[in-house]
């Protein structure tokens, strides 16, 4: 599970449901003294805002029970926990988890009412880090939409090489060699050099050509891929294929780089 640091405290964050949901247990270590989120549960205000929470957000909220939760909030006498208040009331907004990662979760809505239990500054500090933590995995969900696009496309690339390049009762170590030879073909017309030129360039980097492109490369491989498998369905030699994407390269590498210039500016 991914975890926050909230002003030197480490805060687990986990989703489910298309909800997420912030350990309220790691953000108690923060308020000075002895406190529970059992004393929290007491305040008539939190109960007040956890019902508005569950009815706006959960259908099968019990009503009933509520009310009389809600009757006997703040009386010396009240006291009720977590697996209580989600066993009664059918609650969704509050999590008791059991395991490595135990503790109590609450959704990100009502994790950040209760940082404000912890201090003013805490819950400013705890709603900055949940948006950095948010907008980190929109930035790699990004990155693997286009590897995923990367991989689609060379399956097709791959199987117009088989049905057209590839010719029958071939050895599987000549059919590697076919396929090698095409996927070279477009490390040249993109990086201008082969996979194996590449290797006795970085001896020592355990990764490949590919998996140092960045960004902008990995979408032009990607079109430059579909383009590959479009002209060996037209036939085109080798050697013209390679001039074409070539140029094609270019031209895309500098639209795309000429693009994220403008949003650096901007």
């Amino acid at each position: 599970m991914p975890k926050m640091d909230v002003k030197g405290i480490a805060v687990t964050v986990y989703s489910e449901n298309a909800m997420d949901f912030i350990s309220l247990t790691d953000m108690l270590r923060a308020k000075d003294g002895d406190f529970f989120i059992s004393d929290w549960l007491r305040n008539r205000n939190t109960v007040e805002f956890l019902g508005i929470w569950e009815q706006v957000h959960n259908p099968n909220f019990n009503y009933g029970e509520f009310a009389t939760i809600r009757s006997q909030a703040g009386l010396n006498s009240y006291k009720i926990s977590v697996k209580e208040w989600v066993a009664r009331t059918h609650a969704i907004g509050l999590v008791a988890k059991a395991g490595r990662y135990g503790g109590t979760y609450a959704h990100k809505d009502i994790a950040f009412e209760f940082g404000m239990w912890i201090s003013a500054e805490f819950k400013i500090y705890l709603i900055k880090e949940f948006q950095r933590l948010k907008e980190a995995e929109q930035q790699q969900l990004g990155w693997d939409i286009r590897r995923n696009l990367t991989k689609i496309n060379y399956r097709i690339h791959t199987d117009a090489i088989q049905t057209n390049l590839i010719p029958p009762a071939l050895t599987q170590s000549q059919i590697s060699l076919i396929y090698a030879s095409e996927a070279d073909l477009l490390n040249m017309a993109l990086f201008g050099k082969t996979a194996k030129q590449w290797r006795e360039e970085n001896s020592n980097n355990k990764g490949n050509i590919r998996d140092e492109a960045n960004v902008s490369q990995l979408v032009c491989l990607a079109n430059l891929e579909t383009l590959n498998a479009h002209f060996i369905h037209q036939g085109l030699p080798q050697v013209e294929r390679l001039r074409i994407l070539n140029q094609t390269a270019i031209h895309q590498m500098k639209l795309l780089l000429a693009d994220r210039s403008l949003k650096q500016l901007g």
